[in-house]
């Protein structure tokens, strides 16, 4: 050990030396890291799905189905439109859910308070029925221990 920390001093200025160096080397390999993504990032896999509007996306889950009822599988048409299967099948439900809005809609708000009554009025019921059973189990365990 004495003998390494003699030859440190030398070495440290060797290192003060390849000192700026490795720092250099570092800052380099980090902005090659840094510019490895925006390479990637300037490569368009896919084409880009997002902010299509409503009809951009009618028009894709037509000709997925197009291709389908062509005898080709789902997953090979709906690479071709450039989405995902999870993307088609979202698309797909809300397609489907306005169609289903509107019949919530129908829906008479008389019948909604309806329910909200008779909900109401099952809690109500069940309350009391808890409060008289712990009424009872409490009048029993003070005649146990004594109390009453």
């Amino acid at each position: 050990m004495a003998d390494e920390e003699i030859q440190i001093p030398p070495v440290a200025t060797g290192a003060a030396e390849a000192g700026p160096a490795a720092p250099k080397k570092a800052s380099k390999a980090k902005s090659v890291k840094a510019e490895k993504p925006r390479a990637d990032s300037s490569k368009p896999a896919k084409p880009r799905t997002r902010g299509l509007s409503d009809q951009e996306k009618l028009e894709r889950i037509a000709q997925i189905e197009a291709q389908v009822a062509g005898g080709a599988t789902l997953k090979d048409a709906v690479k071709i439109a450039g989405i995902s299967d999870e993307t088609y099948y979202q698309w797909k439900k809300a397609a489907a859910q306005p169609v289903t809005q509107a019949s919530v809609a129908s829906v008479a708000v008389d019948d909604e308070l309806a329910e909200f009554i008779q909900l109401e009025e099952e809690n109500r019921r069940l309350r009391k029925l808890l409060s008289e059973k712990l009424r009872a189990e409490n009048a029993d365990l003070r005649k146990r221990l004594g109390m009453s």
